[in-house]
């Protein structure tokens, strides 16, 4: 059985993100870590030493470079996340993905421990924006998905 499907076999567990050298496990509000956390270390140890768990998947920016349709903002605007922001973000079990960009917009979809992270809000304008509209003038503002 694979890592991810025996995961969400535990009764409380809601998420699983899987990062190059971590993994997050999101709870239930229902259940306490206490109930849970011995069996899911166990579920880890047992199957971390098998094969991958999860299809490997391409970075966003081989996608939409080899897309015809992509814009040069877009281009840079997935080039810049995949070399300065996902590797920040992924060090705290977290992903933000490109999903679109439209009349100036900017929209990331979070992932891991960046969905529904109290900073989230704060690294999406404070730093993802700022950094977007400086190396792309187009990008007027940057919304969560």
């Amino acid at each position: 059985m694979l890592l991810a499907y025996a995961l969400f076999k535990i009764d409380g567990v809601e998420d699983v993100f899987f990062g190059s050298d971590f993994i997050t496990v999101g709870k239930s509000q229902a259940v306490e870590w206490d109930s849970i956390k011995d069996d899911i270390t166990q579920t880890i140890e047992y199957h971390g030493s098998g094969p991958y768990v999860v299809e490997e998947m391409k970075p966003a920016c081989d996608d939409i470079n080899s897309d015809a349709g992509a814009s040069k903002a877009e281009k840079q605007i997935v080039h810049l996340l995949d070399q300065r922001v996902r590797p920040a973000v992924a060090q705290d079990g977290g992903d933000i993905i490109f999903h679109s960009f439209k009349d100036g917009i900017v929209y990331l979809e979070m992932y891991g421990a960046c969905s529904g992270c109290p900073s989230s809000t704060a690294t999406l304008k404070m730093g993802i924006e700022n950094m977007l509209k400086h190396y792309v003038p187009e990008v007027k503002r940057v919304e969560p998905v």
